[in-house]
């Protein structure tokens, strides 16, 4: 199963959006508190549009709450990271996979991302910008997940039109 943490988002619009890629994607997601918004925002509703009863989303006061309630593999997403993101094997269908990203203005904690070095990666980019959205970030890694999964549950066809759309 794949799991996306987010540690104190900010910004519902991001938020909202990470919420319908975890829709499209069957990946549950974790916020973790404090919300720099409300979870029934009119804003974070918008952007998971009316995607939103369809997500499983769990809410944890804190960081530690979090730790006890999810084991699992933690990958930790960081423009401090050394290794980029595709360097992981993730392919083990068995295992809860765990994609923690960072609030948008300052990202996870050092201290968070210290106990655990060796899982801390990043998106390669040029040095022309600090970091991607945040929600575009959530959406290219939880996709080489799914890709390195063999995309197991997802759709290859639209399923409303008809596989030969595009033919007729």
């Amino acid at each position: 199963m794949i799991h996306v943490v987010l540690y104190q988002p900010e910004i519902p619009q991001n938020t909202g959006n990470i919420m319908r890629t975890c829709v499209a994607t069957g990946a549950k997601l974790h916020l973790i508190e404090p919300l720099g918004f409300k979870v029934d925002d009119a804003h974070l509703k918008r952007s998971g549009v009316n995607y939103i009863d369809k997500l499983e989303y769990f809410l944890y006061p804190d960081w530690e709450e979090f730790k006890k309630k999810n084991p699992g593999d933690y990958y930790y997403f960081t423009r401090y990271g050394h290794k980029p993101h595709t360097s992981f094997d993730y392919s083990n269908t068995e295992k809860d996979i765990y994609l923690i990203f960072g609030k948008e203005s300052t990202g996870i904690p050092k201290e968070i991302l210290k106990e655990d070095l060796d899982h801390c990666m990043r998106i390669p980019m040029t040095a022309n910008v600090r970091a991607l959205n945040l929600s575009n970030c959530v959406a290219i890694c939880v996709y080489e997940v799914l890709r390195q999964q063999g995309y197991q549950t997802l759709l290859f066809e639209e399923p409303h039109k008809g596989k030969d759309y595009l033919e007729r």
